[in-house]
C-alpha cells in the first residue's frame, strides 16, 4: 500500500478499476432485446442492395413481423465504398442509388427503424472504410441520415488497439450526435465484453460468428448452434435490460438446419433474452420459417421485461433442462435433446427454483397444449435436436 492511502481509500481505488457487472448503458434504449432483420446471413456482400432492403421492409410491414415486434432493418457490411475530400463516408452508388438518407426515410415510412454497419478498425471485414479516426464524423453523419441502430465490427484493428477504449469512443460519438441510436458491439467475444461492455453498448457479441449448422466448424471458423449454447451458459448473469449478451444473428430459414433444429435455435435465443435479428429472405420465406419467427408466445419469452438470461439447470448427457425466470414469477423452461434419437426429458420443480410441493399450470409454447394442476415435475418426449418449450406458473 502506498503511503498516504488508507485501507478504505485503497479499497475504493481498487473497486474503481473493476468492471461494473450488470450495469447498463444509460441511453434509454433496448430495454428489451432488439428485434429486426440484418442483411448479412442471407445476402452477405454481393447480394446487398437497395432493392433487397426496400422489399424486405415492405414484407416486414405487411407479413406480421412488424406487429410481432421486429422493428429494425439493418444493412450490414458493403454499403460503403470510400470517403470524400472532407472525410465523409460515401455509400455505394450502384448498390444504393437513392442514397442512405432516402433509404432510411423509406424504412421509417413503413413504421420501422433503420440500422447500419461500421467497423472499429481502419477497414471493415470486407475491406470497406472503417470508422477509426472518423468516429464523431461518422456518428454525426449517421444521425443526419436518420440511423436508429449501429453495429460496429472488430476487423482490421491497429496493433495494440484496446477494445473497451475503442468502443467507448464510439459510444461517446453516438451520444454526441443528438439522436437516440442503439449501439451493437461486434467484437466476437474476443475480449470478454460481458466484463466491460455493459455501460458501453446496448448489446455485444459474446461468441464467434454463427454458422448455419447444428454442430459444426466451417473452414472460415465460427460456431454451430450447440457450440453457442455452451458459450452463452456461463455468462448468463451479465445480461439484462439495456445491455444484452448477443449470440449472433438468426439463421432460421437459411436451409442449413432442419425445421426442428431451426425451432430449437429460435427457442434457445428467446430463452437467452437474445437480440432477435432475422437473417433470411423474409420476402420468400417458407410457411414453416414464418411459423417459427412469428410465434408470439416464444417471442414474449425473449421480450419478458425482467430481462433475465436463461441458463442450464440440469444435464444428463445429451439431455438438458434450461430455465429462465419471468417477470410474473413464472418460469420459461426448455427441455433440450442434443442427441440423435428421441428421448423423454424431465424437469423437476426443484431444478427451476420451486418447491416440489407446488401445483402449477404448464403451457407448451409450440403446441399450445396447457396442463393445470401439474405437481413436482414436468416431462415430455423430445425429438432429436429438438425442444419442448413451456411456461410453468404456480
Amino acid at each position: 500500500m502506498r503511503k498516504g492511502i488508507g485501507r478504505g481509500a485503497a479499497t475504493l481505488v481498487l473497486l474503481a478499476g473493476l468492471p461494473m457487472v450488470g450495469s447498463a448503458l444509460d441511453n434509454g434504449l433496448a430495454k428489451t432485446p432488439p428485434m429486426g432483420w440484418n442483411s448479412w446471413n442471407k445476402y452477405a456482400c454481393n447480394g446487398l442492395n437497395e432493392k433487397v432492403v426496400r422489399e424486405t421492409a415492405d414484407a416486414m410491414a405487411s407479413n406480421g413481423m412488424k406487429e410481432a415486434g421486429y422493428a429494425f432493418v439493418v444493412i450490414d457490411d458493403c454499403w460503403q465504398t470510400s470517403r470524400d475530400a472532407e472525410g465523409n463516408i460515401i455509400a455505394d452508388k450502384e448498390k444504393f442509388p437513392s442514397g442512405i438518407k432516402a433509404l432510411a426515410g423509406y424504412i421509417h415510412s413503413k413504421g420501422l427503424k433503420f440500422g447500419i454497419y461500421t467497423d472499429v478498425g481502419t477497414r471493415t471485414c470486407a475491406g470497406r472504410p472503417g470508422s477509426a479516426g472518423h468516429e464523431y464524423q461518422d456518428a454525426r453523419q449517421y444521425a443526419e441520415w436518420g440511423v436508429d441502430y449501429v453495429k460496429e465490427d472488430w476487423c482490421n484493428t491497429l496493433p495494440g488497439q484496446n477494445a473497451e477504449s475503442s468502443y467507448t469512443l464510439f459510444r461517446n460519438a453516438l451520444a454526441a450526435s443528438g439522436r437516440p441510436i442503439v449501439f451493437s458491439i461486434c467484437e466476437w467475444g474476443s475480449n470478454k465484453p460481458w466484463l466491460w461492455a455493459g455501460p458501453v453498448g446496448n448489446l455485444w457479441r459474446a461468441t464467434d460468428d454463427i454458422q448455419d449448422c447444428w454442430d459444426c466448424k466451417k473452414p472460415r471458423g465460427g460456431n454451430g448452434v450447440v457450440e453457442i449454447l455452451d458459450l452463452m451458459d456461463p455468462i448468463y448473469s451479465y445480461s439484462g435490460p439495456g445491455h444484452w449478451n448477443d449470440p449472433d444473428m438468426l439463421e432460421v430459414g437459411n436451409g442449413g438446419m432442419t425445421t426442428e433444429e431451426d425451432r430449437t435455435h429460435f427457442s434457445m435465443w428467446a430463452l437467452f433474452s437474445a437480440p432477435l435479428l432475422v437473417g433470411t429472405d423474409v420476402v420468400n420465406m417458407s410457411k414453416e420459417t414464418k411459423e417459427i419467427l412469428l410465434n408470439k408466445d416464444v417471442i414474449a419469452i425473449d421480450q419478458d421485461p425482467l430481462g433475465q438470461q436463461g441458463r442450464r439447470v440440469k444435464k444428463d448427457g445429451d439431455l438438458e433442462v434450461w430455465s429462465k425466470q419471468l417477470a410474473d414469477g413464472g418460469r420459461a423452461v426448455v427441455l433440450l435433446n442434443r442427441g440423435a434419437t428421441p428421448a423423454t426429458i424431465e424437469a423437476n420443480w426443484t431444478d427451476i427454483g420451486y418447491p416440489a410441493s407446488i401445483s402449477a399450470t404448464v403451457r407448451d409454447l409450440w403446441t399450445g397444449k396447457e396442463t393445470s394442476g401439474q405437481k413436482g415435475s414436468y416431462s415430455a418426449q423430445v425429438p432429436s435436436h429438438g425442444v419442448a418449450m413451456v411456461t410453468v406458473r404456480p
